[in-house]
C-alpha cells in the first residue's frame, strides 16, 4: 500500500479511524467507578467497543481493502471477448 496514492478524502478517513480508535482505547481502559462500598474497579465499555468496530471499518474502508482488483484469470478473461 503506497500512502501517497490516497485521495484527501480516504486521508480524512484513515484519520478519523485512528482517532475513533484512540477513544475507543482511552474509553476501553479508563476505569469504571466502583458501584459499591469494596467493590472491585472494572475496565471496559460497551459505547468502547462500538467505537472500535467502527473505526475498524473505517480503518478498512480508508485504506482501500474493499476495492475491487481482479484476479489474472480474470483479466485474462475479459481480454479474450
Amino acid at each position: 500500500m503506497n500512502f501517497t496514492s490516497l485521495s484527501y478524502g480516504a486521508m480524512a478517513e484513515v484519520a478519523a479511524g485512528l482517532a475513533l480508535l484512540a477513544a475507543a482505547l482511552w474509553l476501553y481502559r479508563r476505569p469504571a467507578p466502583a458501584t459499591e462500598e469494596g467493590g472491585e474497579r472494572q475496565y471496559g465499555s460497551q459505547g468502547a467497543v462500538i467505537l472500535l468496530v467502527i473505526a475498524a471499518i473505517l480503518l478498512i474502508h480508508g485504506l482501500g481493502a474493499l476495492e475491487y482488483h481482479p484476479s489474472a484469470a480474470e483479466i485474462e478473461a475479459a481480454q479474450m471477448r
